[in-house]
């Protein structure tokens, strides 16, 4: 049996990291690499995507739904470049990911080669925490485990480079010698924790407060038990920003849901109201939804130093272990006596999800697009895990479905780029495949490059435990968000050449696929369709066609923003007239729900 080259070696190496998966793109910069996944019999698999951007989003999928690290591959050159904006939403959003690229050959680098790209150069932001080419055999171990322990203790994504020519060369491991890098496997992480001292500011503040609110975000996701505890105690409500949305479930009284461009009336009001703000794993970054700078105290807990202090002037910064730090602040919490600030908190969120309620009801030409999220809310399983893209569909998976159990989401919370939506959904199905799996993309993001990734889903869902992949197209003919935040930022009419989109049978595709294809354009059609989807024994696909002209303007929208959107369409909108009918038809419901309190 031949000698194992660097390419069986590091393959070797990442199952001993517990590696399962490496979603990936082959070509010809990583021969070497395939040539060895043969030898090895696909251990670790090796997930093939339509594009290398996918393979990224796939593996920012499977993180964020695993809580593992996430691996993806591609080829030298384009292969690399392309792996670029996932690698970024990775970044932003803190997850780690660790990107294994090929490169042209030693002898050839420096000679403008075919497909030679400066890879330590276009890895160097996104990948800032850790960049690396292994040029020697010797090198391998120690680059690679490098990369894995920065990943996760930076929460980031790292990249190792490996020329063709070093992937076969035969695999000799670092000695016992001078300029020698040996490595080790595994990690065991601290739990930090703040010091008592510190510990019994932040209990001051919060006691001194009456109104208290907190914000939970998605570093609380292992608090959970803790931040209802403490919230029971201060009588506090929560907020949570987008990444936050599954760290409280929503069928809690006081959790007010999403707060920001996206958020909830309930949320804007609690921190237009408070006193003291608890902020616990969140980076939250739009400063106008928090409270006025002088209106309240603030406390924030955060593992990471290097965001603590931030968006807000507060008193007492801890660092540390969400649920540890939660859990020593407890017993210095005593239960709050006045519960009037708590009960105003459940009153409006009660109120708030009968607006949502009636506002889903209103009649929209063909759907209204709430619709389709209010009749999945209360079909959801307790297991099941929900992605959405970036543009409208964001904001009624915002404000529309209540997450209970054990139900995870997540989207492109920083980066908001378009695309996303399919790619987590496959990484999601691939760390959770006896999970159900819910995808939600506007008819853009499925132009974009959704329909390529439904090949993806074609190619391996018999592979999965529980088969059921939903995706549910909304089929608007339009780039919606932009085309409101044009309409009420910039106050411009819709720009019809740019805003839209060629019409496509997304239904008659997933078909051609061999998936189960629904597609809609009666409300009453909704439910039952849902029914089908979650029972259905291979992964469905549901064509929507909904109104564009239901307006995703939040409920706590601004004067100056609504000016905006009513001069766009006095000013030639060629939709003006369904904008009006449903924006005042929405509007309505609102109004009569709060007034018949």
């Amino acid at each position: 049996m031949a000698a194992p080259n660097v390419a069986d070696y590091l393959l070797e190496r990442l199952r001993s990291w517990g590696v399962e998966k490496v979603f990936a793109y082959p070509g010809d910069g990583i021969n070497g690499i395939l040539a060895a996944w043969g030898r090895a019999d696909n251990n670790p698999k090796f997930v093939q995507s339509r594009h290398e951007e996918m393979s990224a989003f796939e593996a920012v999928g499977y993180a964020k739904f695993t809580g593992r690290f996430g691996v993806c591959m591609a080829t030298s050159g384009p292969g690399a470049v392309h792996l670029l904006n996932g690698l970024y939403d990775a970044k932003l959003d803190h997850v780690p990911v660790v990107a294994i690229t090929g490169q042209t050959s030693r002898p050839a680098m420096g000679g403008s080669y075919q497909q030679e790209v400066d890879q330590l150069a276009l890895f160097k932001d996104v990948a800032s925490e850790y960049v690396q080419m292994v040029t020697v055999p010797e090198q391998l171990p120690g680059v690679l485990d490098r990369a894995i322990r920065v990943a996760l203790a930076e929460r980031a994504p790292t990249a190792i480079i490996i020329p063709s020519d070093v992937q076969e060369l035969e695999y000799s491991a670092p000695t016992h010698a001078f300029k020698m890098v040996p490595s080790s496997l595994g990690v065991d992480w601290l739990t930090a924790t703040p010091d008592g001292a510190a510990v019994a500011r932040a209990a001051e503040v919060l006691n001194a407060g009456s109104k208290v609110a907190i914000l939970a975000g998605s570093g609380a996701r292992g608090a959970r038990a803790e931040i209802g505890q403490v919230a029971e105690l201060l009588g506090a409500g929560v907020a949570k920003p987008l990444l936050g949305k599954d760290v409280l479930a929503d069928d809690l009284p006081y959790v007010t849901g999403s707060i920001g461009l996206l958020g909830t009336r309930p949320s804007y009001e609690m921190m237009m109201g408070c006193d003291t703000l608890l902020a616990v794993g969140s980076s939250f970054p739009y400063t106008q939804f928090l409270p006025e700078f002088d209106q309240a105290r603030g406390v924030q807990v955060d593992v990471d130093g290097k965001y603590i202090g931030m968006r807000y002037p507060f008193e007492v910064n801890l660092v540390g272990d969400a649920a540890a730090t939660l859990r020593a602040l407890i017993p210095l919490l005593p239960r709050k006596q006045d519960r009037s600030w708590r009960e105003g908190i459940e009153k409006n969120v009660t109120r708030w999800w009968e607006v949502m309620d009636a506002e889903a009801s209103v009649e929209a030409d063909p759907i209204n697009p709430m619709r389709l999220f209010h009749e999945l809310s209360g079909r959801l399983p307790g297991n099941a895990i929900v992605t959405a893209d970036s543009g409208s569909s964001a904001n009624w998976y915002a404000r529309h479905l209540r997450f209970h159990g054990d139900i995870r989401g997540s989207l492109s919370g920083n980066l908001a780029t378009m695309g996303p939506g399919v790619p987590y959904g496959i990484g999601a199905k691939f760390g959770n495949p006896d999970r159900p799996v819910i995808v939600f993309a506007g008819d853009g993001a499925m132009q974009m490059n959704g329909m390529a990734e439904l090949i993806t889903i074609k190619h391996y869902w018999q592979e999965w435990a529980d088969p059921r992949l939903i995706v549910a197209v909304l089929h608007n003919e339009d780039l919606n968000q932009v085309t409101w935040e044009m309409r009420a930022m910039e106050g411009a009419p819709k720009f019809t050449e740019s805003q839209t989109l060629p019409d496509v049978d997304y239904a008659a595709f997933a078909d051609s696929l061999g998936l189960q294809a629904i597609a809609l354009d009666k409300p009453d059609d909704i439910g039952p369709a849902w029914d089908r989807a979650l029972a259905a024994d291979r992964p469905t696909l549901l064509d929507v066609r909904c109104d564009p002209n239901v307006p995703p303007i939040p409920p706590h929208a601004t004067l100056d923003q609504m000016k905006d959107a009513g001069r766009a369409i006095l000013k030639g909108d060629r939709d003006r007239w369904g904008v009006v009918k449903d924006g005042v038809l929405t509007k309505v419901q609102e109004l009569l729900t709060h007034r018949a309190d």
